[in-house]
């Protein structure tokens, strides 16, 4: 039984437990995450009947999302592993997006788009899945304007388009579940933010004149 935890877009936070969904709960607004990300897993538990020692794993959404909300999950996730000694999985959280497509019957080709915020969106593109229903992604997720993304990516105009405005815990936990069950290789620890932050550490001290 996995907690799953995604904030690359709302915070989203489910239990799965054998390619079922026990309990799924979210908040859609994206500057919310730090406010809401520990309620919705004490709901969560509360929902699917779950306690702490019942869970075998945390499933985390690694990105792209934007620096602060894909932190804040982040830092839950790890924290709650800690404290509970049960391991961390780590999603692309578009991958979980191109799962949650080809489980519901998609086949062939598709391009995933989030918001990236300032005008642009974050794209992975997909050739299909496997036998297992993973995903086979083409690449690393990149980002471009909406109105250029067809010109820029042309390669990828047969491509099915699938715009999402949030990405579900749940999709994260069924895609780690089954990334473990046939042996297929976790994202790396590493987040995919959107672009670096706009906060930056000064470079010195700067000198103060009397």
């Amino acid at each position: 039984m996995l907690l799953a935890i995604d904030t690359s877009a709302g915070t989203s936070v489910a239990i799965v437990d054998g390619g079922e969904i026990r309990a799924e709960v979210d908040v859609r607004d994206t500057r919310r995450h730090a406010e809401v990300i520990g309620s919705l897993i004490l709901e969560s538990l509360d929902d699917a009947a779950a306690a702490v020692r019942d869970l075998t794993g945390v499933a985390i959404g690694m990105g792209p999302g934007p620096f602060t909300g894909l932190r804040v999950g982040i830092a839950a996730a790890n924290a709650f592993a800690l404290g509970a000694d049960i391991p961390v999985h780590r999603v692309v959280s578009h991958d979980a997006l191109a799962f949650a497509q080809y489980l519901g019957g998609t086949t062939g080709r598709i391009l995933v788009t989030t918001d990236a915020r300032r005008r642009e969106r974050y794209w992975s593109a997909y050739q299909g899945a496997d036998g297992f229903t993973l995903p086979e992604r083409i690449g690393e997720p990149s980002l471009h304007r909406p109105e250029a993304l067809e010109h820029e990516v042309a390669e990828y105009a047969s491509f099915r388009r699938i715009d999402a405005d949030w990405v579900s815990a749940a999709s994260v936990g069924l895609l780690a579940e089954r990334l473990g069950e046939h042996g297929r290789a976790f994202a790396a620890p590493e987040p995919l933010y959107l672009r670096s932050p706009d906060v930056t550490l000064a470079s010195g001290s700067k000198r103060v004149s009397a």
